[in-house]
């Protein structure tokens, strides 16, 4: 006997916030993420099948994962080319290298540990051996590293001693050392804070709680508030930030949905009226000369193509047309200023990886031309050839291939070989349409073959918004913005964020007067000419 249909509920996002902030001051912490978990996960479910925005195949890798959308993870037997020689088999076994960063750290690699030099008892450089009579000379130090744990904010009671007199009541009060008599929360506080909530994910509430177990409590609302100074006090140096990146040859961007409450009672209580109902964050990687990166996000109700278009107007006059990186939405095009327009091959790639357990011949001829491809790009950045170099290899090595892609795409169409509107077809023509832009790298030197650093710079964004649910406000969401932009771009450019932060603090007055000497990128080189002059 079959089982009857659940009955179904309809909650509109508010209503779902609504409950799920009821559920929090009823339930304890472990399972209110489990309970929240669940109905986002549901709501999520529901609303992807409803609006079909996304395939059967790509809602199973979600809901119950997948390994990987790598060739040789999806036709095992295709790792290697069937035309090449079987390995001997009397040779031994090779194996994998390990990436770099597998493995264990030597003591050089912990930078931030307290460093402490300890001296021979009893000899020194320039001394006889006591062995041999030879003379010691200097070499390199044997290193034994000890970890401690901490807590991210510690704090000091300062008791100073009082002393009251019997017969006239006067009180004397032990003087206070001067690190005593500071501001009671160090402005290195906010600036941790921005690091941990922003650039690793930690939701203010449990950072809250873990602070409140250690016995120095730091409400989420204090966190807030130390968090937005740092950010607001340090506006000049993003605007200049944002005026570098404007410059930039080529860009990278997309869009991710975001949660801003303020936002979201306007759209709400404006109902059928409300001009645009979606709320997005837009990641931008502006690309310049000698491997710079930037790393901008924009929070609010426009899309990527507007939020560019706000920042290309502060390029200076007379440059050449950048290049844009993006998915094939016209959203993420700007309007008002003409660009190079590139689409990216990886999400015409995941077109097949969707429906390759149905086409598994065809998508496999796909998925092989393209892994070629990707292969000729990974020996282009080895040989660490110039744009144009990397134009003339990708002409002789890659053009061919695609070209013979593109004629096989077409067969299949014009010769009827595939339904069109099946997921095959769906995805042969999706590249067919974009043909121009997905093989952009072969006519433009620069021309990127995906977005993927992109996608990677938005995954702060997301866990934001799964961590935290929410922004509030538009302020707080430019608070948001501004770390997950320092921080990102921080890393793009191979600087410590935390460092640099603590450039910022120690030299406030400098950065503010002069913040293009004081970016990501060059700050180090502006510490050693002040400790020159």
């Amino acid at each position: 006997m079959a089982k009857p249909a659940p009955e179904v509920i309809r909650l509109s996002p508010a209503q779902l916030d609504e409950l799920i902030a009821q559920l929090r001051a009823h339930l304890p912490d472990a399972l209110f993420e489990l309970v929240h978990a669940a109905l986002r996960t549901l709501h999520w479910v529901l609303e992807a099948m409803e609006l079909k925005t996304t395939t059967i195949a790509r809602l199973k890798r979600v809901l119950f994962g997948f390994k990987s959308e790598k060739t040789r993870q999806i036709f095992p037997e295709a790792a290697d080319k069937p035309d090449q020689a079987p390995a001997d088999s009397s040779a031994p076994p090779s194996h994998k290298p390990k990436r770099p960063g597998h493995g264990r750290h030597g003591a050089v690699a912990y930078t931030g540990a307290h460093q402490v030099h300890i001296p021979h008892p009893h000899l020194q450089a320039g001394c006889p051996c006591p062995e041999c009579g030879g003379t010691l000379s200097e070499k390199t130090p044997a290193r034994v590293v000890s970890i401690q744990a901490q807590t991210l904010l510690s704090a000091t009671v300062w008791n100073a001693q009082s002393l009251r007199c019997n017969r006239c009541q006067k009180v004397y009060t032990a003087p206070l050392p001067p690190q005593a008599q500071l501001a009671k929360y160090d402005p290195a506080v906010g600036d941790m804070l921005g690091m941990s909530r922003y650039g690793m994910g930690v939701a203010m509430y449990r950072l809250a709680q873990w602070q409140q177990d250690l016995g120095v409590p730091l409400p989420a609302s204090t966190q807030w508030e130390l968090m937005a100074v740092a950010a607001e006090t340090r506006q000049p140096i993003h605007q200049a930030m944002i005026q570098v990146a404007a410059q930039a040859t080529l860009f990278h961007t997309d869009d991710t949905t975001m949660r801003v409450q303020s936002l979201h009672r306007e759209i709400v209580e404006a109902g059928d009226d409300a001009e645009r109902t979606g709320i997005f964050t837009t990641g931008i990687i502006a690309c310049l000369d000698k491997g710079l990166r930037v790393a901008i996000y924009l929070t609010g109700q426009r899309h990527a193509g507007e939020n560019l278009s706000q920042v290309l107007q502060r390029r200076a006059a007379g440059l050449a047309k950048p290049l844009l990186m993006c998915d094939g939405l016209s959203r993420n095009v700007p309007k008002e200023f003409e660009v190079i327009l590139c689409n990216c091959a990886a999400h015409a790639r995941r077109q097949f990886t969707d429906v390759w357990e149905a086409f598994p011949t065809e998508c496999r001829q796909v998925l092989e031309n393209l892994r070629e491809v990707y292969r000729h790009d990974a020996q282009t950045r080895q040989m660490q050839l110039t744009a144009d170099q990397r134009l003339s290899f990708h002409q002789e090595k890659s053009q061919p291939i695609m070209d013979q892609l593109q004629r096989w795409m077409i067969e299949q169409i014009d010769q009827k070989r595939v339904e069109p509107n099946s997921g095959l077809g769906q995805a042969i023509q999706y590249m067919l349409k974009r043909w121009d832009a997905l093989t952009r790298f072969l006519k433009v030197p620069g021309a990127p073959l995906d977005n993927n650093i992109c996608e990677i710079a938005l995954k702060f964004a997301i866990r934001h918004r799964k961590n935290s649910l929410s922004y509030k406000t538009l302020r707080g969401a430019a608070v948001g913005d501004f770390f997950m932009g320092v921080i990102q771009t921080c890393r793009l450019n191979k600087a410590n964020p935390v460092d640099y932060f603590a450039a910022l603090r120690q030299h406030a007055k400098l950065a503010l007067e002069n913040p293009m000497a004081w970016l990501p990128w060059n700050y180090r080189q502006t510490l050693a000419s002040l400790d020159t002059g």
